[in-house]
């Protein structure tokens, strides 16, 4: 793994180009940084989630543990070639969706964002995490036959954790008697009433 960093106003990177863990340098604008930069946000996200939910709440170590994941995964991001995250991750989650799952009633209709904070907070966290799945792909498929290619666990980690969180938010609105908004077009509605 690359350096730490002991002094954080470096100006190394004033002319638009940043370090990467390996000591190579690449512009800011490359899909790679994009990436990091997304996963960063995501990770943002689920400690504003975190911080929403009280202290003793059961989905605290969840949290926790998918935040660590999350700069395991910038780690292979920033060190190209690194490998940071194991299946176990991957299992570990899908057992998490699936336990949460079961408490909740089958979806039959389409749910808007929102319901309470906490929830919201996932719905914001799912769609981060989403574009950054979407910027991880565009960068497998930019960098496919190097040595450096991202893995497939990768996307597969951010694809589980964005159905996680849709989960999670469906989750949170229910408590303390709440309930998800449901989607309703003006357009069905209009023919309806015809």
């Amino acid at each position: 793994m690359g350096n730490r960093l002991s002094k954080i106003s470096t100006k190394t990177g004033d002319k638009g180009e940043t370090g990467l863990g390996d000591g190579s340098r690449i512009s800011k604008t490359s899909t790679r940084i994009n990436v990091i930069g997304e996963v960063d946000e995501l990770n943002s996200w689920v400690g504003v989630l975190a911080a929403e939910l009280e202290t003793q709440d059961e989905h605290q170590a969840v949290l926790n543990q998918i935040q660590h994941d999350l700069f395991d995964l910038g780690g292979e991001l920033c060190v190209p070639g690194y490998k940071a995250l194991a299946p176990s991750m991957l299992e570990d989650l899908e057992n998490t969706l699936v336990a949460i799952n079961e408490n909740l009633p089958p979806l039959k209709d389409f749910i808007l964002p929102g319901g309470n904070k906490a929830a919201s907070y996932c719905h914001m966290a799912r769609s981060v995490g989403r574009r950054a799945e979407r910027s991880l792909v565009a960068l497998a498929i930019e960098e496919k036959d190097g040595d450096n290619s991202v893995t497939p666990l990768a996307i597969q980690y951010l694809n589980r954790l964005s159905d996680f969180f849709f989960v999670l938010a469906r989750n949170l609105a229910r408590k303390d008697g709440g309930q998800e908004t449901l989607w309703k077009s003006r357009h069905t509605q209009s023919k309806k009433d015809v």
